[in-house]
């Protein structure tokens, strides 16, 4: 298992933030944020899930599955309450694990995300092919009209191989298409939330996801401008601007 900190030493004293990447994605999504919220006195999780990046073992098939692997993680590492930041599937796993364990979570931050997630049956079989014209797909609904970047899109650069789209987005992205239980989750989510959306978002529209944070109690929404699906890149400065006065916020 690979977990990144944004460079400082875990210290069991300090509220733990875990950053969840999402479908076939690492924890180098999250590159401007960790030392940021490193720096404001938290202990960073940064993941790669198993089977991703730089950890072993096949990819879970379930966001049931990667919930209770979080479970895991955080008993090992003897946390009592954690803060989830989920982008896209992360906002499936964060809604799963507040749902059933409710006791381990302090708050929760869902990211560019809803509560079922459906996934085009012909961008899953170009993914179970290792077909790169799912990876194409991919970038086109969740950057198009919304962001260029110079030298390439780095979603493109952490998808990079016909075995990763086979053996790892695949398999997330069906673990996507088959969560059923979120709208059910939605009701039990029992602490403080914060769901931010992107205004020019394809994969998670705007109303879609607004619908979904109107459903969750004690929540809050922001929608950031001229952005779209991967607000973690787009907009990463503003975003993580949001989420460190929303924790400060409700900080126990």
């Amino acid at each position: 298992m690979f977990v990144s900190t944004g460079g400082i030493d875990f210290d069991k004293e300090k509220p733990s933030i875990l950053l969840m990447h999402g479908s076939g994605l690492t924890h180098i999504v999250w590159s401007l944020h960790e030392q940021f919220y490193a720096s404001q006195g938290y202990n960073i999780l940064s993941v790669d899930l198993p089977g991703h990046g730089n950890s072993e073992g096949p990819s879970l098939k379930s966001i049931e599955e990667i919930s209770d692997w979080i479970k895991s993680l955080i008993t090992a590492l003897n946390i009592p309450k954690i803060i989830i930041v989920g982008h896209s599937q992360g906002c499936l796993v964060g809604i799963d694990f507040a749902a059933r364990y409710a006791n381990l979570l302090s708050s929760l931050v869902l990211i560019a995300g809803s509560y079922k997630m459906p996934v085009n049956q012909d961008l899953i079989d170009l993914a179970e092919a290792g077909d790169e014209k799912a990876v194409l797909l991919m970038m086109k609904w969740g950057y198009e009209g919304s962001k260029a970047f110079i030298g390439g899109n780095p979603v493109k650069k952490i998808i990079n191989s016909s075995r990763e789209i086979r053996e790892v987005l695949s398999v997330d992205l069906k673990a996507c298409n088959n969560y059923k239980g979120g709208e059910e989750s939605l009701e039990k989510i029992n602490c403080p939330t914060l769901c931010i959306f992107g205004d020019l978002d394809k994969m998670v529209p705007l109303k879609v996801g607004t619908n979904m944070s109107a459903l969750i109690k004690n929540s809050e929404t922001k929608v950031i401008s001229n952005c779209g699906h991967m607000i973690i890149f787009e907009k990463a400065f503003e975003m993580r601007q949001l989420v460190k006065e929303f924790i400060l916020k409700n900080k126990k």
